[in-house]
């Protein structure tokens, strides 16, 4: 597995991370600080086939991925220095499952000003679980029904557009998709 997040030793400066999905709503790690970032060069996107937990190998579901192109509005968490170690080992257990991502350092921009460097977990595009750039009905016909070892497929979707909507947020894609998997 390679990673390119290049932990300095010696490094105990603070560090940020880049949530754009779940981690918004379920970060898992402390931190210390929250601030909206931008990050451009990638998109928000039910690319990724889940055979975990949102879904089975036999009834696959779709996770949220870091895709090439366009930019996404997510969250940056600014985690204390002393605690790297311990986040990076977290996130790397929780992302990395089966090698579906990959770790990179990026640029976002915070709201209110500044640029920082943020681990961020983008799709690999190579990867057999990488579904592409779906349309919204088909992305919903996957999703419906899916469910994995952390909970049903629906739920996750609607759980991400319900704490994007909180912080003022809109994916008007992942917005379709939730009508579609919506009971009539």
């Amino acid at each position: 597995m390679a990673i390119l997040f290049a932990i300095r030793h010696g490094d105990m400066g603070d560090f940020w991370v880049f949530g754009y999905g779940s981690l918004i709503w379920r970060p898992g790690f402390a931190h210390v600080e929250t601030r909206r970032a931008h990050l451009h060069g990638y998109r928000r996107s039910l690319c990724v086939y889940s055979f975990v937990h949102r879904g089975t190998r036999e009834r696959p579901g779709l996770v949220l991925g870091l895709d090439h192109g366009g930019s996404c509005v997510g969250l940056a968490f600014r985690v204390p220095g002393e605690l790297r170690d311990e986040v990076i080992a977290y996130l790397r257990e929780r992302e990395l499952v089966t090698s579906v991502y990959l770790e990179r350092a990026l640029k976002v921009r915070l709201d209110g000003g500044g640029t920082v460097e943020a681990v961020a977990y983008i799709v690999d595009r190579k990867h057999e679980q990488y579904a592409g750039a779906l349309d919204a009905a088909h992305a919903a016909a996957v999703v419906r029904g899916a469910v994995g070892q952390s909970g049903n497929n629906e739920d996750y979707v609607f759980s991400t557009l319900k704490h994007l909507e909180a912080l003022g947020i809109r994916d008007h894609w992942l917005e379709d998709v939730a009508r579609g998997i919506a009971p009539s």
